[in-house]
């Protein structure tokens, strides 16, 4: 056993820096950097959200990526703005006055349901709004693809190059 006073001045190593069952004395990770990589907080743990536009056939045209517990509200209007369309068929999570209101701006007729809320909802054509299936199957077929599935990525950059890969592998089938 070596005596303290020889120890003085002697930089000591810190055990809590190895592998042990301790909190660590130093974590890397930087706080708020989730933000920047659209990584967001939710009960299933960290998410991102991928706001997808497709065509009448079901091929992904456009994607936008956010974290989790973000609004589709925010998304909705840089989703379809430039593309001709007749109708936009959206969820429930879209329903906003200011967003149909710039859906009919555009030239289309806006398909989405209201929520349970809305006091006075708009007549909603459903039996044009069942063709949404085809927005679901492009994410089905998207994360067939193990790395959208999963999202190992940990830059949103490299993420959203990977799902414009497995797009462009959906647009060659």
């Amino acid at each position: 056993m070596i005596p303290r006073s020889l120890l003085r001045g002697a930089s000591l190593r810190d055990d809590r820096l190895d592998h042990r069952p301790r909190a660590p004395a130093f974590c890397g990770r930087k706080r708020g950097a989730h933000e920047t990589e659209a990584l967001g907080r939710s009960k299933g743990g960290l998410t991102t959200n991928i706001h997808t536009a497709v065509d009448g056939l079901g091929n992904p045209l456009r994607f936008i990526l956010t974290p989790g517990q973000a609004s589709d509200y925010t998304q909705a209007e840089p989703l379809f703005a430039g593309f001709p369309a007749q109708y936009v068929i959206a969820d429930k999570g879209y329903d906003s006055n200011a967003i149909v209101q710039a859906v009919e701006r555009s030239g289309a007729q806006a398909v989405i349901p209201p929520r349970a809320c809305v006091k006075d909802p708009r007549a909603t054509d459903f039996a044009l709004y069942a063709e949404r299936y085809r927005i679901e199957c492009c994410f089905n077929r998207l994360k067939h693809y193990r790395a959208v599935a999963t999202r190992y990525a940990t830059r949103a950059r490299t993420f959203a190059s990977l799902i414009d890969l497995a797009a462009t592998m959906l647009w060659m089938k």
